[in-house]
């Protein structure tokens, strides 16, 4: 069983890493071929959406080590991401358990979500501090507040897979964080996917799988 779930990790990366489109720029000089004002200012139009490579601590697919997991330290894991678009002006992160369903069953339950991550960034250090808004102005949030919160799949199942999406976004993203809003987390997930939809430039992806040792 454990097995056939990292092999779905994978399946799930490799898809989803596919379902990019290439980004392919016009020669020097040039504007493709339907290219509105607006995208070739990187603005509202959308253009290709560029692969990006996110790396975790362990391999694609693999299992999470138990430090970053709630049977552990719950510790945030330092992520490494590389071959940008040029038009990044902020970065999203979205980790999430697709094999876990919340709501009406329609959604899957968040674990981190980052976003107004500056563009100069290429990494997240280890143990982030929990807190709406970060010193550089990133925000998070997760099912349990404004924190990184590990996997936790129950030692009774089978291994969860927990999806890492990083995203490039040509613009930064209005949308606060909990706090006097009032707003809950799944509307504020909702509000910053919303508020992407027409700005991703880049995505990458990686997975893990996670099931809490027997005791």
């Amino acid at each position: 069983m454990r097995t056939a779930r990292i092999t779905l990790a994978l399946m799930l990366v490799f898809v989803a890493v596919a379902l990019l489109p290439a980004q392919t720029p016009p020669p020097a000089g040039a504007t493709a071929v339907g290219q509105t004002a607006g995208q070739r200012a990187g603005g509202r139009g959308r253009g290709g959406v560029q692969v990006m490579t996110l790396t975790a601590p362990w391999a694609p697919g693999a299992e999470i080590p138990l430090k970053y997991t709630q049977a552990g330290g719950d510790v945030s894991p330092a992520l490494f991401w590389d071959n940008v678009p040029e038009t990044v002006v902020s970065f999203a992160l979205i980790v999430h358990d697709v094999s876990a369903a919340a709501g009406q069953g329609t959604d899957d339950v968040l674990h981190w979500m980052v976003w107004n991550i500056p563009a100069a960034v290429r990494s997240l250090a280890e143990g982030l501090s929990q807190g709406s808004q970060m010193v550089d102005g990133s925000r998070q949030i997760s099912v349990t507040g404004p924190t990184y919160r590990g996997p936790g799949a129950p030692a009774s199942g089978p291994p969860h897979v927990y999806l890492f999406e990083l995203f490039a976004l040509d613009s930064m993203i209005d949308v606060p964080a909990l706090g006097p809003t009032g707003a809950t987390v799944p509307q504020t997930r909702a509000a910053v996917m919303a508020a992407m939809a027409t700005h991703v430039r880049g995505k990458a992806v990686t997975a893990g799988v996670f099931r809490r040792p027997v005791s």
